[in-house]
């Protein structure tokens, strides 16, 4: 659950932000004043601020520069201040969205769940990045399913890239022809081992610049095949 911290020393109006955020399933805290607000964002994880810009003690501005030097969770500044120069600062600063006092508590919770879903694709798209094998000018994109051989790519049928994909996943080990059939093939007793050979010589063709003389795949004779590292 996505845990939010509203820091706005009106009561009423905390309380009625809080209402509407959990009834939309978030988890919210409130800090009344600044200080007390400051030390809760900065020692505890919360997905969201929703900072007043008036506050005592410490001002919204200070909140959100204190936080950016921390953390990149989404702020959401809130005034009754219609001034530009204060929303150029609160931006400036590092704030994601400013609201103008009074707003419907509805908008205000639509805003807090299109910057999370906002950060959520950021921050997943950096955690999920295609997975890449490189090795010796072989690079592998497990995900988009592409190769390339010192830069130029190369087109591989859906089994070849399965078995070469597979072979360099686990460097230095020997398979049998037998351990790679099943393994890509998904076949324990139909179908001929023979292929196993056969698409091993057409991925050397392909990545190898001396066939004869492999540097990736190494036959290991009277056993099977290595992706030498």
């Amino acid at each position: 659950m996505n845990r939010i911290l509203i820091v706005e020393d009106e009561e009423t109006i905390a309380d009625l932000e809080k209402d509407y955020l959990e009834l939309s399933g978030f988890e919210v805290e409130v800090a009344n004043d600044g200080e007390s607000g400051l030390l809760k964002a900065l020692g505890e994880d919360y997905n969201l601020f929703i900072l007043d810009l008036m506050l005592p003690g410490v001002d919204g501005f200070e909140i959100c520069r204190k936080i950016r030097d921390e953390k990149n969770t989404p702020i959401i500044m809130v005034s009754a201040k219609k001034d530009d120069i204060d929303k150029i600062r609160g931006l400036g600063l590092g704030a994601d969205d400013y609201m103008t006092k009074p707003f419907s508590p509805s908008e205000l919770v639509a805003r807090v769940k299109a910057h999370l879903a906002r950060y959520d694709r950021l921050t997943g798209s950096a955690v999920s990045k295609n997975k890449v094998i490189e090795i010796r000018g072989l690079k592998i994109d497990t995900t988009a399913r592409r190769v390339w051989i010192n830069g130029e790519e190369r087109t591989f049928t859906t089994k070849e890239f399965d078995l070469l994909t597979f072979l360099a996943s686990h460097p230095n080990h020997v398979y049998t022809k037998e351990e790679l059939f099943r393994e890509i093939w998904d076949m324990e007793s139909i179908g001929d081992i023979a292929t196993v050979t056969v698409h091993i010589k057409k991925i050397r063709e392909k990545v190898e610049l001396d066939t004869s003389n492999p540097q990736y795949i190494e036959t290991i004779w009277g056993v099977g095949y290595r992706f030498k590292v």
